[in-house]
């Protein structure tokens, strides 16, 4: 073992290394109150009472470059593609009560706005299924081949009804009879139209019995198709809540409550479609 050092002060190759720094480093993992490990092994040094052996001075040494180590910062980057820790992400921001009803009032009114479009669509297709009496809304969903592109036929005709059983179509140019005459014969409507060069005219044939509960039918299915289009809004609106309870926006009581709320503007839509539905039964039975 090697003798301790005969002077009592730090040598002075030793004394140029170890010169006490007048701002020591502070350690960045050292707990409040915990002495800077830099500080304590040059005071150990300077101490003119302590062993100076060559294993103590190779300890203090382990413990500079330590010091060292704990005082220099670190610059820690997630990787690309991959989860950052939450101390890596930085504070989450929890959403305020007004996000919260922004985004709920964004659900109603989603849901609100899919059922109203659902009605009029509805509307629609009954009005293009014809009764005994003549209707300019019966060639609604026919569509014409107007130089090379499909459009609507009331979008490039005038369709009125010069009687009770009859229609008029007057085309705003004259070179689309033709194209006009055959999307209506191609429509199924069970229509003739008459082409005189100038306008087109439709007899109404009355409706027999056999085909007017034919008729009757193709409205029933068309209303149960509505109520499908009702209940998948429905469905995708609960969705949208559970998400926001998943996400800890809404409690399974305010789930609970806006279920409710939905499952109310839900019945309140089917109740308008039952009503469409049941007058064009009443037209279709009428004789």
């Amino acid at each position: 073992m090697a003798a301790p050092f005969s002077s009592p002060t730090t040598p002075p190759r030793l004394r140029s290394i170890f010169q006490p720094n007048p701002n020591p480093p502070q350690a960045l993992l050292s707990l409040p109150g915990t002495p800077n490990p830099y500080s304590l092994a040059v005071h150990f040094i300077e101490s003119p009472t302590a062993p100076r052996s060559v294993m103590t001075v190779l300890v203090l040494l382990v413990c500079l470059c330590g010091a060292l180590l704990l005082t220099t910062p670190v610059s820690v980057t997630a990787p690309p593609n991959s989860p950052a820790s939450p101390l890596l992400r930085g504070v989450v921001r929890n959403a305020t009560i007004e996000e919260i009803e922004a985004e709920k009032s964004l659900i109603e009114d989603d849901a609100k706005g899919r059922m109203e479009k659902t009605i009029d669509t509805m509307r629609t297709n009954f009005n293009s299924v014809r009764t005994g009496r003549a209707n300019p809304s019966m060639l609604d969903k026919i569509e014409v081949e107007y130089y090379g592109t499909p459009v609507s036929l009331k979008s490039i005709a005038q369709i009125s009804t010069p009687d009770a059983s009859s229609l008029l179509v007057q085309p705003y140019d004259k070179s689309s009879l033709k194209a006009i005459e055959k999307a209506i014969v191609s429509s199924n409507l069970g229509l003739t139209p008459n082409n005189d060069g100038e306008v087109i005219r439709i007899s109404i044939p009355q409706l027999t019995s056999e085909r007017r509960k034919e008729l009757s039918k193709m409205v029933a299915k068309l209303a149960e198709e509505g109520k499908v289009a009702l209940r998948n809004i429905r469905r995708d609106a609960l969705r949208a809540y559970e998400k926001l309870e998943k996400e800890k926006k809404l409690s399974e009581d305010n789930v609970k409550d806006l279920s409710s709320d939905l499952q109310k503007l839900t019945d309140e839509y089917m109740k308008k479609l039952d009503t469409i539905f049941k007058q064009k039964e009443k037209e279709l039975l009428k004789v």
